[in-house]
């Protein structure tokens, strides 16, 4: 008796690589977009007029329509309804619709004093773009991780989950470091926006390719049938409410994230007001940050696959946030040499908590309700991601104005950054009371958390 085989297109390295590397290009190109205003700051406010609380109202854009119209749980659903494909083509295309709103509200001149909904023009529209935007690169999001999973799960599942977050933070460095020389090539500040823009209608294209390979994947394992067990049910939702390990790492996702990605958004300015660089080169020393985690965290996810230590790794995370900030928020402490230091930091916290806690999901929820579970980890995460930017610019206005001069009409401000630095920190604190509450559930469920991911080794046909 002769018995077949049949070998799933995932069980080729070449295969199940090529395509983690493709979807990694399209969220190359978003985070590119989400962080690429960040060094404009300065700028927006002296050649736009915007003030911290107009920047700290658009970036928090970002999650409005994600957390009020609960638009990442809907795409959560439909992933788990209609599969990757389709869910990530559409959300590369709505990521293109945002930007393309936002370079209009941009390169646009408005007449003086014109308010949409108590905002101005410029502002509101800008914003609109952005929570457009928000709700396409959130959803992509969702989808590369349960592709990702898809792909390498019993394989090397840490480790390229790490390599897709690296790549995503390459389009962070590049979002901190190139925008103001684009800008003063160029000579008007939305130049940056239009190529960066170019560069997500890339992504959407490349995105075709991956579809072509999840066809043969499906061919491969299912004839092009899904399966009972792996169909998504309506009541799953409740089941992943009612999982207080899916809760711990919603928490600490929130927590950890709100203590880093709005730090971003202002370090350039904080670099500027604290450590008294120039505009242009002020986004240098942030850039360092999603640069180590180029390195580190594809590094920190091969651990936890060959070793484990996943809660640990949490842990240790979360408490470097508490330290790295709270540097960060002593006055006396203001050569941009430490500044560089406790940013590299930064970038370590950055790779160990990530590279742990996206793998851990699929540990505590079963592969069939993945992206509701992903999604509303999302969706948690962005109340952080809408509210903590528009706090700290309504902080900055309200509180830490030092000094406020006009010359030629254009308005240039000081800031103190002592107390937004407390605020960030006190995140990292509540973090790491839910990371420690994390590994003790850990300990009664069972979990595998501290386990290695590879399970075992599988030959390729």
């Amino acid at each position: 008796m002769t018995e077949i085989i049949r070998n799933s297109l995932r069980d080729s390295k070449v295969a199940r690589w090529t395509a983690l590397a493709i979807v990694s290009l399209t969220m190359f190109c978003g985070y590119f977009f989400a962080d690429l205003m960040s060094p404009l700051k300065p700028m927006l406010e002296q050649q736009l007029g915007w003030t911290s609380t107009d920047y700290g109202t658009f970036t928090s854009a970002y999650g409005w329509f994600n957390v009020f119209f609960l638009m990442l749980i809907l795409g959560g659903i439909i992933l788990d309804k209609i599969g990757v494909r389709l869910t990530g083509l559409g959300s590369a295309a709505v990521m293109v619709i945002g930007a393309g709103i936002k370079y209009y509200a941009i390169s646009t001149t408005f007449p003086e004093g014109a308010t949409i909904l108590g905002l101005k023009s410029q502002v509101a529209i800008a914003s609109l773009g952005f929570a457009i935007f928000g709700v396409g690169i959130e959803i992509a999001g969702i989808t590369v991780s349960k592709i990702t999973v898809r792909w390498f799960k019993g394989y090397e599942l840490a480790l390229a989950m790490g390599l897709q977050v690296a790549v995503a933070r390459i389009g962070t460095l590049m979002a901190l470091a190139t925008p103001v020389p684009i800008a003063k090539y160029f000579g008007t500040i939305s130049s940056p926006i239009l190529v960066v823009l170019l560069l997500l209608c890339i992504g959407f294209i490349s995105y075709f390719a991956y579809m072509a390979m999840d066809k043969k994947l499906e061919a491969s394992e299912f004839n092009g049938v899904k399966t009972e067990e792996e169909s998504f049910r309506a009541r799953d939702i409740f089941e992943i409410m009612s999982n207080k390990g899916f809760w711990l790492i919603a928490l600490l996702c929130v927590l950890f994230y709100s203590a880093v990605f709005p730090f971003i958004k202002y370090a350039a300015d904080l670099m500027v007001n604290k450590y008294g660089l120039k505009p242009e080169v002020a986004g240098i020393i942030p850039s360092l940050l999603p640069l180590g985690t180029l390195f580190l965290t594809p590094l920190f996810g091969g651990i936890y696959d060959k070793k484990g230590k996943g809660a640990t790794m949490m842990i240790i995370g979360a408490a470097m946030l508490i330290l790295i900030h709270g540097l960060f928020s002593i006055p006396a402490i203001d050569s941009w040499i430490f500044a560089t230091f406790l940013v590299i930091m930064l970038g370590i916290a950055l790779s160990l908590v990530p590279s742990a806690m996206w793998p851990s999901v699929p540990k505590i929820i079963p592969e069939r309700q993945l992206g509701t579970a992903y999604s509303v980890i999302f969706w948690i995460q962005n109340w952080g991601l809408m509210g903590v930017p528009y706090l700290i610019g309504r902080v900055l206005d309200k509180y830490c104005i030092t000094s406020e001069t006009v010359v030629d009409g254009v308005t240039k401000r000081t800031y103190d950054y002592t107390l937004p630095m407390l605020i960030f920190t006190s995140f990292g604190i509540m973090a790491l009371v839910v990371a420690v509450m994390l590994k003790r559930e850990d300990r009664k469920k069972g979990y595998g958390l501290e386990l290695p991911n590879i399970v075992k080794v599988k030959s390729v046909a």
